[in-house]
């Protein structure tokens, strides 16, 4: 086997999509429909407890804080009202259709310090250096490029700015008793598995605590 096919082979990992399991509810718009339905559904604030994902998260007035992965829009309410009228949100997803339906619910509830960002699945395209924090709620699992999206997200943070993960568990019953095994397919990594490589990629772990118990955690990083 030649040098060059060596290197082709051990890049592979690096290069391929590695969340096909969980990304394929996405990849139609009637897919994403139905996922945007159950993102949006007020029955979500009892099992994902924004208000205290945001108290845990330590947002201040006036920072600058990325909802990356927003989906249909559902944490910039929560998120607009902690960082108040000096502060800005901004909401990223990588789909059209669901920043169209995050900034119709962003107008809708009058949220002017909200803008928007159409990003890539291998870059979230935000500004330079300008985040307080990023949040990624649900979203890791759904990265298929994680080592390129960290390296573009800590761009995008400010010297001494954070990268929040929240993320299911990978056991058995941690996204709900609907379907118990799902999140033994659903969920790449563990929780160990998620800091060690976001700290590959440059991230110094500050700490991880639960969200939900038994169900999601909070690790929270600072680029080095």
């Amino acid at each position: 086997m030649s040098a060059a096919v060596l290197l082709m082979v051990a890049a592979m990992p690096l290069m391929a999509q590695v969340a096909s399991d969980a990304n394929a509810g996405y990849r139609t718009h009637e897919g994403r429909e139905r996922v945007g339905a159950a993102l949006g559904d007020p029955a979500r604030d009892a099992r994902q407890r924004p208000k205290e994902l945001v108290a845990a998260l330590g947002i201040r007035p006036g920072s600058t804080v990325v909802d990356l992965g927003t989906g249909v829009g559902y944490m910039l309410p929560y998120l607009s009202h902690a960082v108040g009228g000096r502060g800005r949100v901004v909401g990223e997803d990588i789909a059209q259709d669901f920043l169209d339906d995050a900034r119709k619910r962003a107008s809708a509830a009058h949220l002017e310090n909200v803008t928007f960002v159409l990003g890539t699945e291998r870059d979230p395209r935000l500004p330079a250096g300008a985040a307080d924090l990023v949040l990624v709620l649900d979203a890791y699992h759904h990265f298929d490029y994680p080592q390129e999206m960290l390296a573009r997200i800590g761009e995008g943070l400010r010297p001494g700015g954070r990268l929040a993960i929240v993320e299911y568990y990978k056991r058995r019953g941690a996204m709900g008793p609907g379907d118990p095994d799902r999140p033994l397919t659903h969920i790449r990594l563990d929780a160990d598995g998620v800091v060690k490589e976001v700290e590959a990629a440059g991230y110094t772990l500050l700490w991880r605590r639960d969200h939900v118990p038994g169900s999601q955690y909070i690790a929270m990083f600072a680029k080095k």
